[in-house]
Order: C-alpha cells, then structure tokens, then sequence
C-alpha cells in the first residue's frame, strides 16, 4: 500500500500557505510543520480554556481533561502505561532536568558512558556531571560517523549507571540497534538513556519493543507543540530526585517538570493521535487501537520515506565535488542527509540554495563532536537535507537541479 501523500498534506495548513507553495521543506530535523489537529487544539484551548487548569469550574476542567488525554495518547501512540509519559519545555530541557534529577544515585565511585554521536542534548548535560567527580566514558565513533555496539561493551563494569546513547544521528543519519542494545544493558543491571529526537519524525517508536529506560523526543519535529516528551520507567523514576516544587514529589508526572507545564500545548499533543487516526482511517478504513493503528502508519511513512530517499541519495551520489555523510543504504538510515563540500560552507550552501525555493540548514547543528570525530571543521559544517513522510518527489527533483545549480555557480 502506497501512502497517500496528497490527503497527508491536506492536513498541514502549511501547504496552502501562499507564501509557501513554492518552496520545498528540507530542515524538517531541525522542525517540522505542524498538522492541522494540532494546530485546531491550540487555538480552541487558547480561545475558551486559557486559565488554570483542574479546578471546579466547567472550563478549568475541561483545560484538565484535555490535558489528560494528551497523556493518555501519548502513552498508547508509544505502546508503555501512561505513567511512564512526561512533557517538558523541550528535549534540552528535559535532559537538564534529569542530570540533576541523576545526581542521587551517582557518586566519585560511579561511572557514565556517552557517545560523540550525539545532539548536545544528550552529551553535554551528562558530561557535566563530571565535575562531581564522576568518571565519563566516551563510546566513540568510527571516521565514518557509525556506532560500533561492539565497541561499547569493554567500557561497562558493575559500576556503570547508565549508557547515554541515539537512536538516530542527527548528522549521520543512521539508526542505531536500540532493542539490543537495551536488551544487553538490562541484563547488566545498567539504565538506558536513548534520545529519540531524529528518529521518532519517520516512525513512532514502540517504547515496550525497544525497552529503554529512557527515551526522549521533540513534540515540534513530529508534528506537534514545542514540547520535549520524554518516557520513564517509573520504578527507574522513583528512585531520582524530585525536581518539582517539594508539595509535588508525590505527583509522578510533575516530578521532573520544574517550571510546570505549558497547559495549551500539553492539551494539543492529543492532536498528534487524532493526526495517526485520521491516516489509518484513510489507508486500512477500519479502525483498532491507537497503539495498533501507530504501527500502520509508521511503517506507511517508512516505505515512502524510504522510495524518496532513493532517489535524493542516488541523485547526490551522481553530482561531483561533495561527500554524502554515512552510509547510502536506504535500509539503515532516516532521511536526514548531511552533506559536505570541501571549499563552501555548510552555511553557504544553504543560503544559496534559499535563492532557489529550497528551505535548508547548514552548519554542526548542536553535534561537533561526531564532526571532529569524521574529520570535519564544525564551523565549516556540512550541509543537511532532511525531510518526511509528507514530501514528494518532485521535492527530490527540486533540491537536485538547485543544488547542481549552486555548485556549478
């Protein structure tokens, strides 16, 4: 079954948006356009229901259930209980939060690894933990940007907390074996902390399969609010500091939400589900559970994502003077494609590529050190092409001539 990508697009207002329609969208990484369920949400919440949320009034309750809902949602597109669902500010946030929230079961005599594949999101905070005289390790990557999971097992020992780790590159582009990795880890009585920022665009992952302890993604690059949503293991949980007000340290959700949440955009999270919905319903009719119907489209953006991505990689690989960052297999990559051009800026090629109606991002995008580890400046940078399921090949076609038309220039 082929996904139809002309009714995906009919719901994000952003493709009827005039000043739009002549332009491809290719730093979907860096956001996404937001479906128009989302976007109904937020604008009924913050018309009738923009007060204190869970009092006894009809409209503050009200503000409360949809709030709920969202949880709900969330924990079934997600496939875990809805105990393990939160949402904070943003993924960056999120991880901030949780460094201090670690520092409990961490001391001088402990150990972290991290990985310099990583977003800084989850490295940097984690790293920092260092000045408390806890021991990093680094789980590095080959020149060509890949995590060898092989080369992760000699670093750990009974006094390793937690790996830190993505599911998908940000630069590289490439999945990583989340479930065995989590799996090896859990047998070694180690935490996993997977960000899932780059990978949840293309296909919703299924916490329960991959068993991480953690696991973290942006709400804005799927479609959403700007939220970070994140799931733990609650049993993990409870044993982490209380990062709330101190009247809050019984309330699961609000444990790790030190500022309390943003309670229009919580309520419009639920938009995502209705989004899933509405494409099940257009491609297999009869409706299951929200958690069945996600798998569906899932693998509906995967396979078209998949076919466009063919044609960009062997597009790219036909035009001289650039180097594709990792590896071409369309089998074990998102569609985030991080260019390089020896002489021009990653920047630079972005900004030209502008002049042709082409939307893209250059530079080290929050993840140096996976450049330094491949040999390349992060203020050179390289240029990324990314994008998702509602792209069309006429897009591939487009950012193709414009880019053959900038290095030629």
């Amino acid at each position: 079954m082929k996904l139809k990508v002309d009714f995906v697009r009919e719901q994000f207002k952003a493709f009827s948006e005039p000043s739009l329609k002549r332009m491809s969208h290719f730093e979907n990484a860096g956001g996404s356009y937001m479906c128009r369920q989302v976007a109904d949400i937020l604008y009924d919440y913050h018309s009738r229901l923009r007060m204190q949320p869970y009092y006894s009034y009809q409209a503050s309750k009200e503000a409360g259930q949809l709030m709920d809902q969202s949880y709900q949602v969330l924990a079934e597109i997600l496939n875990v209980p809805n105990d393990w669902v939160h949402v904070g500010a943003s993924t960056t946030a999120n991880t901030y939060t949780l460094s201090h929230a670690f520092e409990c079961l961490i001391d001088k005599s402990k150990n972290i690894v991290v990985t310099n594949q990583d977003h800084e999101a989850n490295s940097g905070y984690w790293r920092a933990m260092a000045k408390h005289g806890v021991e990093i390790r680094e789980w590095s990557v080959g020149k060509d940007g890949l995590l060898d999971p092989e080369n992760l097992w000699s670093l750990l020992d009974a006094n390793t907390v937690f790996v830190a780790f993505p599911h998908v590159s940000n630069i590289v582009g490439a999945i990583n074996p989340v479930a065995e990795i989590c799996a090896k880890l859990k047998s070694q009585n180690i935490y996993s902390i997977v960000d899932g920022v780059s990978y949840a665009p293309h296909a919703w992952p299924d916490i329960s399969a991959l068993g991480a302890d953690i696991y973290f993604f942006s709400a804005y690059k799927t479609f959403g609010p700007h939220q970070g949503v994140m799931t733990i293991n609650p049993e993990l949980a409870a044993k982490l500091d209380n990062q709330a007000h101190s009247f809050n340290a019984s309330y699961l959700r609000k444990r790790f939400n030190p500022a309390g949440p943003d309670h229009a955009q919580v309520a419009a999270l639920r938009g995502m589900g209705d989004y899933i919905s509405k494409l099940h319903k257009k491609h297999f009719k009869v409706e299951t559970s929200l958690t069945e119907m996600t798998g569906k489209v899932s693998a509906l953006q995967r396979s078209h994502e998949s076919k466009k991505l063919a044609i960009l990689l062997e597009g790219l690989e036909k035009i001289g003077s650039i180097r594709i960052i990792g590896d071409v297999d369309i089998r074990d990559r998102v569609p985030t494609v991080s260019i390089l051009h020896e002489s021009k800026k990653g920047s630079e090629l972005a900004k030209a590529l502008r002049k042709h109606g082409v939307m893209a991002a250059g530079g080290s995008f929050y993840a140096p050190r996976v450049l330094n580890a491949m040999g390349i400046d992060p203020d050179h940078g390289v240029l990324r092409l990314s994008f998702v399921h509602y792209a069309k090949s006429k897009d591939m076609e487009h950012v193709l001539k414009a880019l053959k038309s900038v290095l030629n220039n």
